[in-house]
Formats: structure tokens, C-alpha cells, sequence
């Protein structure tokens, strides 16, 4: 792996110098844009909006529009904003992991210690697991400040990109039902299906299936088989009973489990 991002975590008054590796790879087959004529590659060009010509990537500046014109920044300019972050994963604080919504979830990364940060490293990964916090930390990439959290991942430190509450839109404009506080017999009926269908959270037993699938597809499309598109077979429509669906659902669990 090639790392993206050098610093060290402030940690109190430790220092701890580490690499930045992204943690996820894509699952999805890739595929590329091509024109139905003739099955060209469809490539993306990085022009002039006023002569046309291509612009190299590597002759690319970046500009902030004005009143007076675009003020051109380097990169100088955006480690001068903030040196500090752009060179330190800095944990403001401790907090249960429990406490953060999913929502706010971005991307996660994996921290290697650099050379001579192992002792320190193993530290605050213990800590962290021992004490079940996480750290909460702030740290700027890709010109663009980030929140994140710190937190043990078998021997490994992840760090979780995390989204400012700014970022989240504001529920208000969605029609939805109000909350119940009622205790209804659809409502209990639903925890016994909640309850029936719980179990212990295994990642192992979830695979990107679709893939395999499509996959399968192009195999026999090279092949020159003729793919047709299965009917969807709806089982229960919108308008019927919620009562009647629920009982029904409990009912195809235990005949499974039989």
C-alpha cells in the first residue's frame, strides 16, 4: 500500500509520528465509458474554457473567485492556513463511540506507526481499547479540514473521517409520520419480528453478491447468450393489512427455523 498522508497524532503532549492508508477497496467491477458506434473509450480532457487546448494536470492552479478576479493559491498557501493541521491528527477529546450517529460517518483510514513510534503507537492503541473511548481529532487533507475519530481495529489504529453537523441537511422539508408514543398491537407485533429476526452481528456472512452476478452476466453475453430480464414478483402490495403482513412475516420465520 502507498500512503497518502504523513503527520503524527497529538496526543497530550506525545508526539506520534505516523502514515495515512486508505482502508477500503471497491468491490464493484470496473467498467469503462465507451460510444455505442463504435466502443471507443469515452476519455475525460481537462480543457481551456477559452481556447480549447488541454491543460496538463501538472500546470493546473487552483483560484478563489473575487469581486476583483480568481486569487490564485499554491501550495504554500493552503499549508500556510494552518500548519499545524496539515501536519498533526491533534485529539481534542474522549468520547463513547455510541454517542456519534452513523449518519455522520464518512470514510475510513488506517495509521501506521513511523520509524521510531512503535512504543507510542501500541500505547494509545491499548489505552483506547481498555479504556472503549475514542479520540476525537481534527486534521486537515487534501486542502480541506477534517473531523475524525481514533479507534482500535485488531492491531491496527483507524482513523474515521467524520462529517461536520453543517454537512447533514435538516430533516425539516421531508413529510414523514409523527412518532408514536403509543404502544399499539402492530407496534408489539413488529418488536416480536425485531426480536425474532436477531442475532449476532457477523461482517463475514455479507458479500457483495451483485457482482458475482453481474459478473456471471458478461460470461455468458461473451458467450453470445441472449440475457433476459426476470419478472419481479411482488408478494404483498402497499394497501394491504400491516397486522395481517406482520403475522404473516412471523409465521414464514418459524416455519424456516423448523
Amino acid at each position: 500500500m502507498r500512503n497518502i498522508w504523513k503527520g503524527s497524532i497529538s496526543f497530550g503532549l506525545i508526539n506520534i509520528p505516523v502514515k495515512l492508508y486508505p482502508a477500503i477497496q471497491e468491490s464493484s467491477l470496473d467498467l469503462d465509458m465507451l460510444d455505442p458506434k463504435d466502443f471507443s473509450n469515452i476519455k475525460f480532457k481537462r480543457v481551456n474554457e477559452n481556447t480549447g487546448k488541454e491543460v496538463p494536470y501538472d500546470k493546473i492552479v487552483k483560484g478563489y473567485k473575487s469581486d476583483k478576479g480568481y486569487i490564485v493559491l499554491d501550495e504554500d498557501d493552503f499549508i500556510a492556513a494552518d500548519v499545524v493541521k496539515t501536519k498533526t491528527i491533534d485529539i481534542e477529546s474522549f468520547v463513547l463511540e455510541s454517542e456519534i450517529d452513523s449518519l455522520y460517518y464518512e470514510q475510513p483510514y488506517f495509521l501506521e506507526p513511523d520509524q521510531g513510534a512503535m512504543k507510542a503507537y501500541g500505547l494509545l492503541r491499548d489505552a483506547l481499547s481498555s479504556s472503549g473511548k475514542v479520540g476525537v481529532a481534527t486534521f486537515v487533507l487534501r486542502n480541506k479540514e477534517s473531523l475524525a475519530i481514533l479507534k482500535p481495529y485488531q492491531k491496527v489504529i483507524v482513523l474515521n473521517r467524520i462529517r461536520f453537523s453543517q454537512e447533514i441537511r435538516k430533516t425539516t422539508e421531508l413529510k414523514v409520520p409523527a412518532v408514536s408514543t403509543k404502544k399499539s398491537k402492530e407496534l408489539v407485533m413488529a418488536n416480536k419480528l425485531i426480536a425474532q429476526l436477531t442475532e449476532k452481528f457477523d461482517i463475514s456472512s455479507y458479500k457483495d453478491n451483485y457482482t458475482e452476478k453481474l459478473l456471471k452476466i458478461i460470461k455468458k453475453k461473451a458467450k453470445g447468450t441472449k440475457i433476459t430480464v426476470p419478472k419481479m414478483k411482488v408478494v404483498k402490495k402497499q394497501n394491504d393489512n400491516i397486522m395481517d403482513m406482520l403475522k404473516a412475516s412471523l409465521d414464514t420465520k418459524k416455519r424456516k427455523s423448523a
